[in-house]
């Protein structure tokens, strides 16, 4: 068992190198193509340090950075060749490959770049940290009660931007000594003002539902994901019906850790479109696509396991279940919103037609999601969460101001040599860990 694992594992190491190496040579013949990034230009840049797998944190963030972009220019800085191979395919913003430490220092040295701004909590993040005279600010992927919104790595940024009063309280009972009032901005949802895009379908009678789980996780306190155990069940009652259309939009990482996850997916997959075939105006959805809003606002009802996709469709003010996990271990935390959400038992997955007819008509049900998206998210009237982001960081460039002003006369920074840099270095010349 050991060499045959062993086996699996060279084998799979060398995949990843051979891939990396492809995405590079096509990365370099691309950038050869490229005009050179203008000097002096931009002020904000957003750090990704990871491969195509985890864009979906990067990828909500580009229509709020687009109109940020407008007063400050804002440039992706990309670690990663495959994922700087896409970024240069979709984004909507420059984008710089810095693969390793050389070449961020140089884009550094080109680029008065104030802020610096990161969406997940890539272990190469500390990579971009190290260099002061900027601000380093926390914006996320997503909102939720999630244990990883309560990491004591809030601390090592200079600011976060946070959602809302409920982000502040869920912090304040985890981070000691941690300036609230400085360093933790709450600015909404800046994504659900783009909640936008082209319906694969044209809307009629049907009531629509959005089934979007998360993936299964790599631990048992993070075992979220309810397709193998929700999934089938719930999208062959709806299907039928004959009066419903399903949205499914499973997790881009469904199914890397747990099999079961990935077979439940193909099945929904199979079924859906078994059901489009028997009736061509029924138009269910799978749904892979890169772009997330439409799904939130167009769907009547939507059934989401505990992830970011509970807050995103919180901000909707629609209504939504939350699959309760199967798994005893998984780690819920009930003193926000979870404690009041209304939860899919997977035992009463299959009775989700009736569930999702009692939720539409209950009033005192739509009064209470309204409290809770206050108290997530502050005023959701369109455009305000979007104009409390662009306010947090005319502050944040306002103080960067103040504080050059202040150490004008320090002096060039001395820049870190040694160790660190062969460490920073030694990090990324393997091609394995581009892939991480």
């Amino acid at each position: 068992m050991g060499l045959a694992r062993d086996l699996g594992l060279a084998w799979r190491t060398g995949q990843r190198l051979i891939r990396s190496r492809l995405a590079q040579n096509r990365l370099g013949t691309e950038l050869t193509r490229r005009a050179p990034l203008q000097r002096g230009r931009y002020q904000i840049g957003v750090y990704f340090a990871d491969s195509p797998v985890n864009m979906y944190q990067l990828r909500q963030w580009y229509k709020p950075l687009l109109d940020l972009s407008e007063r400050w220019p804002v440039l992706l800085l990309s670690r990663s060749p495959s994922g700087a191979e896409q970024l240069l395919r979709e984004a909507p913003l420059p984008v710089a490959y810095v693969r390793r430490v050389a070449e961020l220092e140089r884009v550094l040295a080109e680029q008065p770049l104030k802020i610096v701004l990161y969406v997940n909590q890539n272990q190469r993040n500390f990579q971009m940290m190290r260099y002061g005279r900027r601000w380093h600010v926390f914006i996320n992927h997503g909102e939720s009660d999630k244990m990883y919104m309560t990491t004591n790595q809030f601390k090592v940024y200079d600011y976060s931007l946070i959602a809302g009063q409920a982000a502040r309280e869920r912090l304040g009972r985890v981070l000691w000594d941690y300036d609230f009032d400085k360093r933790a901005l709450m600015i909404g949802r800046p994504q659900a003002d783009h909640y936008s895009g082209t319906l694969p379908y044209t809307p009629d009678e049907r009531q629509v539902v959005l089934y979007a789980p998360t993936w299964e996780g790599d631990r048992p306190s993070a075992a979220y994901g309810s397709l193998a155990s929700h999934g089938v069940a719930l999208v062959e009652a709806l299907l039928a019906t004959g009066t419903h259309r399903v949205l499914f939009r499973p997790h881009p990482r469904t199914g890397v850790v747990d099999p079961a996850h990935a077979a439940a997916s193909r099945r929904i997959v199979e079924l859906l479109t078994a059901a489009n075939a028997a009736d061509p105006t029924a138009h269910h959805v799978h749904d892979t696509g890169p772009e997330l809003g439409w799904q939130l606002v167009a769907a009547d009802v939507a059934v989401v396991d505990i992830s970011a996709m509970v807050y995103d469709r919180l901000a909707s003010g629609k209504p939504l279940f939350v699959t309760r996990p199967v798994e005893p271990g998984a780690e819920i935390d009930e003193g926000g919103y979870l404690g009041a959400a209304e939860w899919l038992d997977a035992s009463d997955a299959g009775n989700i037609v009736r569930r999702a007819a009692e939720l539409v008509a209950d009033e005192g049900a739509r009064a209470r999601l309204a409290g809770w998206v206050e108290h997530y998210f502050g005023d959701v009237t369109p455009g305000a969460t979007t104009a409390r982001f662009s306010a947090a960081i005319e502050h944040l460039m306002t103080e960067w101001e103040r504080h050059a002003e202040l150490h004008a006369g320090d002096g060039a920074a001395e820049r870190i040599k040694g160790a660190g840099d062969r460490a920073g270095e030694s990090l990324l010349s393997s091609d394995d860990g581009d892939e991480d």
